[in-house]
């Protein structure tokens, strides 16, 4: 982890300005094409969603904006930022909080998945650990092929995690396609960084031979 420091004034007053808002993130919401990922996985039997978090997860770390987080007043960057994401229990009707160690290596990560989640599964979490901002937030909703969501956080103070959610997957024009939704705290990503984001995802899920 290090620190970030602004070099440019402007960029200072990018951050400021939205840093002192009550709510400073921004979410966009937009279908990506999932059908050559949906093959991959199918002919060489990986499991969807820890093969799509991986996806996800590797979209965002390899742009240093999602690997941002605020400190007080400071910005520091991680080397790596991890995924939580939204899993069922045995316990309850309602999802616990899975959290995957990220690796570079695809393999590695799902075998990872598949341990954590199975133990989660009896002994759910829904809880941070203190003092960590080094997390993904993401949510499956797959009963819905949504066009926006709104995410449940605190205002005062708030946090400056991204969230990462997607939905039911629909057919559209021959092709098959899933809501993916993204939300960052402004002061840190900005909307060419957001788009960096989606044609990361959009190219890894085009061709995810190359990436699982």
């Amino acid at each position: 982890m290090k620190k970030v420091v602004f070099d440019s004034l402007h960029r200072k007053k990018h951050f400021a300005f939205f840093n002192h808002m009550n709510h400073p993130h921004f979410n966009i919401t937009a279908n990506v094409e999932v059908g050559p990922f949906l093959s991959h996985i199918k002919i060489n039997n990986l499991p969807l969603t820890y093969s799509l978090v991986y996806l996800l997860s590797k979209a965002a770390n390899d742009i240093k904006e999602f690997r941002w987080r605020i400190r007080k007043d400071e910005v520091v960057e991680h080397e790596l930022v991890h995924p939580s994401f939204t899993v069922p229990t045995e316990e309850a009707d309602v999802f616990s909080f899975c959290t995957v160690p990220y690796q570079q290596n695809s393999s590695d990560f799902v075998l990872k998945a598949q341990q954590i989640n199975e133990a989660m599964k009896s002994n759910p979490s829904i809880e941070d650990e203190p003092g960590r901002d080094d997390y993904l937030f993401m949510s499956a909703i797959p009963w819905i092929s949504f066009t926006s969501i709104q995410h449940a956080m605190h205002y005062h103070p708030h946090d400056s995690v991204p969230r990462i959610s997607w939905g039911k997957f629909l057919d559209q024009n021959g092709r098959k396609m899933m809501p993916l939704a993204v939300q960052a705290h402004h002061g840190l990503v900005d909307g060419r960084h957001m788009g960096s984001y989606f044609k990361n995802i959009e190219e890894m899920l085009q061709n995810p031979e190359v990436y699982l």
